[in-house]
């Protein structure tokens, strides 16, 4: 039978440690493998690691189709939940998972949308609903950190990292080596210095996340030092234009006492 292993399918599947592949090898090798690695099409779905055992030492397997699914699109959607779910996937990556799902979905709106478009407006709408199913509903941030148990600014984190931090800086946030909060900060730094940064290790890269927080407090107290400069700048011109106009106030009521005496 030809299976087909999916790279893309494969990044969502959480590696083995050494001792959870050297039992799970003992396991199908004392009982062969049991349960059956779930396919749609000839694509491996579920079962990823018992299968690849099984190639390892020519052992024998079932399989089972599913009909969960109508799409690659599906797939990925599918796998993605079943990491969503599960208690031993870091904050981080529940993130990036979370993401990943909303662009899956964004892209699959963009292409019903675009077969609407392509098919015309004087296509009976219910033959056009039956052949062209309904677009995915729009996710918000807060949609999003709902779906991977975090909070919104965590999400925001979370995107900065995958837009603008060097893989060693991602790779060292991945391993725990550096909190989503401070890696969100380094990612703002030159790649090269993100890259410095993570290579030097732990304690390197905390010092690189204080610089930056620090550089930003003092940016914001420079920032109100000028606010309050500028707004005790306008308080003075403004006693300066009402003491002139009681000034002018009192010059004119000496020449009304004038003109009425004369």
């Amino acid at each position: 039978m030809h299976i087909v292993v999916n790279e893309a399918l494969k990044a969502y599947i959480d590696p083995l440690t050494p001792e959870e592949y050297a039992a799970l090898e003992r396991s199908l090798l004392a009982e062969g493998c049991r349960d059956a690695l779930v396919l749609w099409g000839d694509v491996l779905v579920d079962g990823h690691n018992r299968y690849g055992i099984c190639q390892k030492h020519g052992l024998p397997f079932q399989t089972l189709q599913s009909n969960l699914f109508h799409s690659i699109d599906d797939v990925h959607l599918w796998m993605i939940d079943q990491h969503l779910g599960r208690r031993s996937v870091s904050d981080f990556q529940r993130g990036v998972l979370a993401l990943r799902k909303r662009e899956i979905m964004l892209e699959r709106r963009a292409r019903v949308q675009a077969a609407v478009s392509d098919v015309g407006t004087e296509v009976d709408q219910g033959a056009l609903s039956a052949t062209v199913p309904a677009p995915e509903p729009r996710q918000s941030r807060e949609d999003i950190a709902k779906a991977a148990r975090l909070s919104s600014n965590q999400v925001v984190m979370i995107e900065k990292i995958q837009k603008q931090a060097a893989p060693e800086l991602v790779a060292a946030v991945k391993s725990g080596t550096i909190s989503i909060n401070a890696a969100a900060a380094v990612a703002t730094l030159p790649a090269e210095e993100q890259v410095a940064a993570a290579a030097a290790g732990k304690d390197q890269l905390k010092q690189a996340a204080k610089r930056v927080r620090d550089a930003k407090r003092v940016a914001r107290e420079d920032l109100s030092i000028d606010v309050d400069v500028k707004a005790d700048d306008s308080v003075s011109v403004l006693q300066r234009r009402v003491a002139t106009l009681e000034a002018e106030n009192a010059d004119l009521r000496r020449q009304l006492a004038v003109l009425q005496t004369a």
